[in-house]
């Protein structure tokens, strides 16, 4: 029994480990794409962009993002009552859901979008509606073949689907801006660019959705001789497995839309009052969301997303001991999540105070922004951790069945960050700055009130020296010595990539030499990471790491803190 689930436990954090290193791909070409877009389209272009896209991903968070989710949930636990043809309705059922939710969902956006995004960006959110139906179809396939476990359909259809909207959304940026000819004016161009970059978006789901619904059809033989094979005897009515499906969905959709709706509030507050409070002009007011959104947030959400990939293969295996009533074991585990996602997230926020300029400047180079990019993600750096705890503490609370807490913890947090985003907004000469300061009330508050909810449910208390004092100092060696081996090659070559390259090797060894001697991570600790004992087997053989069992663990100090818990 107990080797069957090992084997149930390994299988399931290999699945997870695959999604994980999708969503890094996915990141990746997210990431580098950004930077010929933005060439094109501009920062005013960008703002537009981001003005109808944050407010499409809401409507897509209500309508159908959580529909995977609740759908492989539903159907494996008809699956394992060996109710394939019940399973199969449910597939059934659930495509006229989404064609009812998402269709009404998608009109909605089209047709009220002047009453939703800024006049200039309404033509962008019009694009981006249909595309909220196609996401709620590709939802419902993901979920599919999620519930038999297997995360390849899904991972491979994201790197397509990214894939897609990246080289679309230039090519139709490019032809669009084209399009309106050299005697257009600034303004007129942006909003064209940004339009073309929201066809890239629908595009990549459509994309996405006729290779999974490929899949789907070619083994739909198969699929269908196993519903044939259902012995169960009960066919469960359409009407009970309507209901199930809405009151399954609601609750994903409760707790995904509160804690992701703070982005689309907060641009509506700034945009609402420096238009109308402080007079500012659209393209003005567009330009500068568009510096904080396309470049700041998009730079600092990488590490966020590595972080939380990261951890997704660890924190599953907390329920399975929760529910088993392995208390001690549940705290040791919610704490090695917790400190290998620091040891991550902590030096690259230090990457970023030190190097912000340079990086910001490999991946967007215009000079009338570099500036304000650059400060706005320094400022933005500290809500890398964060946003990374109340990740990993939202999911402990919820596979430890506290499904409520983290939907009330984010609606507290909104609601404070968006009072104190109209006042300094309406009192202060912020500007922009302003939502930096929201972004980080909402994310520490999120923590600390996950954190309260942690210590009461299971009597948690995270270790502190070894998970955030040690790699802060480490990191803080490492940032210094990355900002002078860049200014040197600097020097050198005059090249600003292979500055911030060999900068960025350096620092990485220095803060894993660093890290290790200090104690701060020991074997088991690497053996989490990805490639962690590729990583173990050169440390050993430069003799940075013991072979001797346990010499590590004896100096990390703070351990027994957690374990005495």
């Amino acid at each position: 029994m107990k080797t069957q689930r090992a084997e149930a436990n390994n299988n399931f954090i290999m699945q997870a480990g695959i999604l994980a290193i999708a969503g890094i791909i996915v990141r990746i070409i997210g990431l580098l794409y950004r930077a010929p877009l933005t060439a094109i389209i501009g920062d005013e272009g960008n703002g537009y962009y981001s003005f109808a896209y944050n407010i499409y991903a809401n409507i897509l968070l209500i309508s159908s993002y959580s529909i995977p989710s609740a759908i492989s949930k539903i159907m494996s636990q008809r699956m394992a009552l060996r109710e394939y043809n019940n399973a199969h309705r449910i597939f059934r059922c659930a495509l006229v859901y989404v064609t009812i939710v998402g269709g009404i969902a998608a009109a909605f956006a089209y047709f009220a979008a002047g009453a939703l995004v800024v006049d200039n960006a309404v033509p962008v959110l019009r694009i981006f509606a249909p595309t909220i139906l196609l996401s709620g179809f590709l939802g419902v396939f993901r979920g599919y073949f999620q519930s038999y476990r297997s995360m390849i359909p899904t991972s491979i259809s994201q790197i397509i689907e990214q894939i897609a909207n990246a080289g679309i959304s230039i090519g139709a940026a490019y032809l669009f801006i084209s399009s309106v000819g050299e005697t257009a004016d600034d303004t007129a161009r942006a909003i064209r660019g940004a339009s073309g970059s929201a066809l890239g978006t629908g595009s990549g789901v459509l994309v996405a959705l006729l290779f999974v619904g490929g899949i789907y059809f070619y083994n739909r033989r198969r699929i269908l001789d196993r519903v044939s094979t259902d012995a169960s005897g009960w066919v469960e009515p359409y009407s009970r497995i309507a209901r199930d499906i809405i009151f399954i969905v609601t609750p994903f959709i409760l707790s995904t839309y509160i804690y992701n709706c703070s982005t689309a509030v907060n641009q509506t507050i700034y945009a609402k009052v420096m238009l109308y409070r402080h007079m500012i002009s659209a393209p003005e007011v567009s330009t500068l969301y568009g510096i904080y959104s396309g470049k700041a947030v998009v730079l600092r959400n990488v590490p966020v997303a590595l972080a939380s990939a990261m951890s997704s293969a660890i924190i599953p295996t907390i329920a399975s001991s929760w529910v088993t009533d392995e208390k001690r074991e549940t705290r040791k585990k919610v704490s090695r999540a917790v400190k290998v996602t620091m040891s991550v997230a902590i030096p690259c926020v230090a990457a970023f105070i030190f190097l912000a300029k340079p990086i910001v400047q490999i991946l967007f180079p215009q000079k009338s922004s570099l500036d304000m990019a650059s400060r706005l993600l320094t400022f933005l750096s500290v809500t890398v951790i964060s946003f990374c705890l109340s990740t990993i503490t939202n999911g402990v609370l919820q596979s430890i069945g506290k499904v409520n807490k983290p939907v009330t913890h984010a609606a507290i947090a909104l609601g404070v960050q968006s009072l104190m985003l109209w006042l300094l907004l309406r009192h202060t000469g912020l500007g922009i700055y302003a939502i930096v300061i929201a972004d980080v009330v909402f994310s520490t508050l999120v923590c600390v009130l996950n954190a309260v909810s942690l210590r009461q449910s299971m009597g948690y208390r995270q270790e502190i020296y070894a998970t955030f004092v040690l790699p802060a100092i480490c990191s803080v060696v490492m940032g210094v010595i990355a900002r002078l081996a860049y200014e040197l090659m600097h020097k050198l070559t005059q090249r600003n990539f292979i500055s911030v390259l060999v900068a960025g090797i350096l620092g990485f060894l220095v803060y894993l030499i660093t890290l290790i001697q200090s104690g701060a991570v020991d074997e088991e600790d690497l053996k989490s990471y990805p490639k962690g004992r590729l990583i173990i087997r050169y440390l050993k053989k430069f003799r940075l790491l013991s072979d001797k069992p346990g010499r590590r663990k004896r100096r990390q100090p703070g351990r027994g803190d957690e374990d005495r818990q």
